[in-house]
Formats: structure tokens, sequence, C-alpha cells
């Protein structure tokens, strides 16, 4: 039997990446949706830490600024919150003096959640801060874009 005397060839190097390909990643809806919620919630912590405030804080006062007498039921049905994630959170906001809680007027077993003369100050403000970070998050948005975009995402949510 002969050796062969050729010299062995290496394998060509692995091709390198000059331009990434997401495309089928841009094609997503969840992929988009949490981009986007990405860009918007870096923008909203940094604005919101001056108020000691996440997102889903802000979620509950607003509800309950809205909706003085809310219940923590309601508030866990409408974000989709488990109610021990909700309690501490609630027990937090007490202790920071932002809510306080009124029996329910018709369910005797239930507590209305409302808002301290410190919270109305702080929600007020935070909500001022909120519509302004909207308005830059969304400022390549003409407002009947924004307005279809929200209702869009709403179409996949609600």
């Amino acid at each position: 039997m002969q050796m062969s005397t050729k010299p062995a060839t290496k394998p060509a190097p692995p091709p390198a990446v000059d331009k990434v390909d997401a495309s089928y990643l841009e094609s997503l809806v969840g992929y988009n949706a949490r981009r986007a919620a990405l860009a918007v919630i870096e923008v909203f912590l940094d604005r919101m830490a001056v108020y000691d405030l996440r997102p889903v804080d802000f979620s509950v006062l607003s509800l309950i600024t809205h909706n003085p007498g809310i219940t923590s039921r309601q508030l866990c049905s409408t974000l989709s919150i488990l109610p021990p994630n909700l309690v501490g959170m609630i027990n937090a906001m007490e202790r920071r003096g932002l809510i306080r809680r009124i029996p329910h007027p018709h369910d005797g077993r239930a507590t209305g959640l409302h808002l301290t003369t410190a919270g109305k100050k702080l929600v007020r403000e935070a909500e001022q801060t909120a519509a302004e970070l909207e308005g830059d998050v969304a400022g390549r948005l003409t407002p009947t874009e924004r307005k279809t975009l929200i209702r869009l995402l709403q179409k996949i949510y609600l």
C-alpha cells in the first residue's frame, strides 16, 4: 500500500458575519413587542427613579387614582397580577403613605384602595412624567400611528 504524498488540506474557516440577519425575528409580533417594551421601560425606569416607582407600581397607583375604591381583586384582574404579589406592593405603598384602605361600601369582606394626599401628588407628577416620556419614545410616530399601534397591541392582549 502506497501512502499519498499530497499534503492534507485544512478545512476552510467558518464564514464571518458582516451584517446580522434578524429578518426572521423581526417578522415576529412578540419579538417586536418585546424590543419596543424594552426601549420604553429603559426610559421609564430612568425617569421614574425620582419617584421610586417601577412600572407595576405606577400601574397600580394610576388605577387607584382613576378608580378610587378599587379592590385588590380588581387590580389583580386588570393587571394580571397574582394576589400574593400584589399584597407586598400594597403594603409597601401603605408604608410609604401613598395609599389607605377603606372598608368597601357594599362588600364587608373587601377593602377599597384610595390615595392619600401624598399619593395624589406623587401620581400627578409621575403621570405628567409618563406623558412626557411617551412623547419622547413615540416621537417618530404620528398621532394616528400611535393610536393605531396602541389599538393593534390591545387586540393581542384584550
